[in-house]
């Protein structure tokens, strides 16, 4: 999901987006310990998708403070 996709969703749909990508990174990461994942470069994926999300809470955490 691209930033700009990510700016439209509300608070909760947020949260629940990087609670949804936490979940599935760890899982990717269990996978690998097992040796068990076959596509290693979705746990790259996973970890920027977390980062973007970040971002864009951090830019509305940021954007709130401004108004205030």
């Amino acid at each position: 999901m691209r930033a700009r996709d990510l700016r439209d969703l509300t608070d909760e749909e947020i949260e629940r987006k990087l609670a949804d990508t936490r979940q599935e990174l760890f899982n990717l990461r269990f996978q690998s310990a097992t040796g068990a994942l076959d596509n290693s470069t979705r746990l790259r994926l996973a970890k920027r998708e977390i980062a973007r999300i970040l971002t864009v809470q951090n830019e509305r955490r940021t954007l709130q403070k401004v108004e205030s």
